[in-house]
């Protein structure tokens, strides 16, 4: 298994694995997905299993403390020098659950943005995923603003 950072060459293969990942009322659309790999490829990671994607990790960079709806869909709010990198989705594909991918990435995320220099890492995820992320050094802050999906989200935050 190799990480890599994206290219616009890997959209067809992100929005596929995001929709079979995530419902279509909380999964991001290809065009959203093609405005990030043109704002923030250095910050989208990608899995391979060979030539095979098999998941990712994707978000940008701000100032902002908090995770906002509105960075999902404008990737032009990316600020390469900001404090906190957002995870906007760790995505992995179906078959390769439960061998660690997920966990890889995420290790491979927080180490480069420690190196980067941020303040940490920013998330939101449904109550079931609270204790997945706690074994990374994630602190639930509670139910976020966010409306993303018409679910309820928890925020997140791994501060180094």
């Amino acid at each position: 298994m190799k990480i890599r950072t994206a290219t616009i060459d890997d959209l067809q293969a992100v929005a596929y694995i995001e929709s079979v990942c995530f419902p279509a009322a909380e999964a991001a659309t290809a065009q959203s997905f093609a405005q990030r790999l043109k704002c923030y490829p250095n910050h989208f990671w990608i899995l391979q299993d060979g030539t095979q994607r098999v998941g990712f990790v994707n978000g940008m960079v701000t100032n902002e403390e908090n995770l906002q709806d509105e960075m999902y869909d404008n990737a032009e709010l990316h600020d390469e020098n900001g404090a906190w990198q957002m995870i906007f989705g760790v995505d992995t594909m179906p078959s390769y659950r439960r061998q660690g991918c997920a966990e890889q990435l995420l290790r491979h995320v927080i180490e480069t943005a420690r190196n980067q220099g941020r303040k940490g890492l920013v998330l939101t995820c449904k109550e079931t995923l609270l204790h997945y992320y706690g074994k990374f050094g994630f602190v639930n802050e509670g139910v976020s603003h966010s409306t993303h999906g018409n679910v309820i989200w928890y925020q997140m935050r791994l501060t180094f």
